[in-house]
């Protein structure tokens, strides 16, 4: 009896020692899995960091471009300003000097105008002096 019952404890033994080691194994193979897995998933969150570093690199750059370029879109606005202001300025100025001229102009004609008349009149009154002059002794 102490026999088969040691005989049979030994063989449930063995039974459990086999399922003890299969069930090892298989935790064994999970964890094999899941290291693999764990590394896989460390190169993602590396390529990932790498990708992110390289994204916030090219948008500071392009941020930098960015901003030369409105800075110098700016000062060439600013430049085109001053131009802008200088160019009314000069037109102002050639505007006044223009009306200037004109009223020159008129009132250089008026007198040319007056003169005409007034050698007119200085022609008929010596032509009036000569027919008299000549008819006189």
């Amino acid at each position: 009896l102490i026999s088969s019952a040691t005989k049979s404890l030994r063989m449930e033994t063995e039974i459990l020692e086999k399922k003890l080691q299969d069930a090892q194994m298989k935790v064994a193979e999970k964890d094999g899995d899941k290291e693999k897995e764990i590394q896989s998933l460390k190169r993602l969150i590396s390529e990932l960091e790498f990708q992110l570093t390289m994204e916030k690199s090219n948008n500071e750059s392009f941020l930098d471009k960015l901003r030369k370029e409105i800075k110098h879109k700016s000062d060439e606005l600013e430049k085109l300003t001053q131009e802008k202001t200088q160019l009314i300025h000069s037109l102002s100025q050639v505007q006044e000097e223009n009306s200037l001229l004109q009223d020159t102009v008129r009132r250089e004609c008026e007198e040319r105008f007056e003169l005409t008349a007034a050698l007119g009149r200085a022609r008929e009154q010596v032509l009036e002096l000569r027919r008299l002059s000549g008819t006189l002794p």
